[in-house]
């Protein structure tokens, strides 16, 4: 993969220094690193997806119950 240059603020630098996992760590590993945590822990599925929507469809709907309703559906 061909390589490129790019401008990043001293701020962001020292940012990335302090996340190494050891002092003399690539920072190009660094950002990769925080690339992939993420792309896995801040993607929705598409079934996530599918269930928010079936969410606020039911909100929009009416269909939801207070939480006095539920307690008492409950019996607490």
């Amino acid at each position: 993969m061909p390589s490129t240059t790019m401008k990043i603020s001293k701020k962001t630098i020292s940012k990335l220094e302090k996340t190494r996992n050891y002092p003399k760590e690539p920072l190009e590993d660094v950002v990769e690193r925080l690339l992939e945590h993420y792309a896995y822990d801040d993607v929705l599925t598409d079934q996530e997806i599918k269930d928010v929507e079936e969410g606020l469809a039911d909100i929009k709907a009416g269909r939801v119950y207070t939480t006095e309703q539920l307690n008492k559906k409950l019996g607490l």
